[in-house]
């Protein structure tokens, strides 16, 4: 069975469609159709269930879709490991945070894509925490606490954050001078807990208010409104402060510092992509490229991401 064959496969079923996959694939549709074909007619099986919507699919689709990701993964792994110091080729699927993402990560993952000009870069920006297996992602970039311990984690950076709201709110309502004061304030809350530090202490609060999002972005721009206190990384927040449309509040208790990690499902033999992406993500941080070394910090725990 043509690897390619199982390469288009996966690509019509994780994109939904025909279309969709040959735009990915940058090949025509009629050779997609020609593929899929292939791979029915070898296995004897319906895969996919075609509509005028795209394409589902079956449950033996369901089944095949898990084996054909793992053996293309393999075959990528088993071309990196013979030939180790050549050019990345393949393809690199990566979860990347959406509130942070546009602004920190895109600019590496096009640095990497210009230095490997036969690997495909496929980036899916979200909020949402993806599962990196069941979706079918090489690896991911995920900023504070992680969740899952089944996954191999490489640190590749810190950033920075702080806790803000709009001068008509601490007008309105004053400005906390202690952890313990949020209490009485409204919250935007992007984070079950929010974190402190004290010297060496860390304060955990759990805040209370009405709205609340997965988005860094939409609470930015709710503590804007004046709505309340938002706990949010520095890149959200740049230009607001820079503005005046938010200032930083209870600077005493600065927010811990957060770690950016990339993680990858658990294997024996890591695909060598994943290794450089890494790489490139802490030269990055080295070089100093991010807000914060203009007197901007990051720091990204308020919504975790991907």
């Amino acid at each position: 069975m043509d690897i390619e064959d199982l390469r288009t496969f996966v690509e019509v079923a994780d994109t939904g469609g025909v279309s969709p996959a040959a735009r990915r694939l940058g090949i025509s549709k009629s050779m997609v159709s020609r593929r899929l074909a292939r791979i029915e007619s070898e296995l004897g099986v319906q895969l996919l269930a075609r509509t005028t919507r795209g394409a589902g699919l079956t449950e033996a689709g369901v089944t095949f879709r898990e084996f054909a990701a793992k053996t293309c993964s393999e075959i990528d792994i088993a071309r990196e490991t013979i030939l180790p110091d050549g050019d990345l080729r393949g393809r690199l699927r990566v979860a990347v945070p959406l509130t942070s993402g546009p602004m920190y990560f895109a600019p590496v993952l096009a640095e990497m894509a210009s230095h490997h000009p036969q690997l495909q870069i496929h980036a899916e920006y979200s909020d949402r925490f993806v599962d990196l297996v069941a979706d079918g992602f090489d690896c991911a970039i995920r900023v504070g606490n992680l969740r899952d311990s089944s996954l191999i984690a490489r640190r590749v950076g810190e950033i920075y954050g702080k806790l803000v709201a709009s001068p008509n709110y601490v007008r309105r309502h004053g400005s906390p001078e202690t952890p313990e004061d949020i209490a009485a304030h409204q919250a935007l809350i992007g984070a079950e807990a929010w974190r402190f530090t004290e010297d060496d202490r860390i304060i955990t609060v759990q805040p209370q208010g009405r709205f609340s999002s997965d988005n860094g972005a939409a609470l930015a721009s709710a503590a804007a409104a004046g709505l309340g206190l938002a706990w949010l990384p520095d890149c959200v927040t740049h230009e607001y402060l820079v503005s005046g449309a938010l200032v930083p509040v209870m600077p005493r208790f600065p927010l811990p510092v957060g770690d950016v990690y990339v993680v990858r499902p658990s294997s024996p033999h890591p695909a060598r992509k994943v290794r450089i992406l890494s790489e490139f993500l802490i030269a990055s941080f080295e070089k100093g490229r991010h807000p914060q070394d203009a007197g901007s910090g990051f720091h990204e725990n308020a919504v975790l991401h991907a």
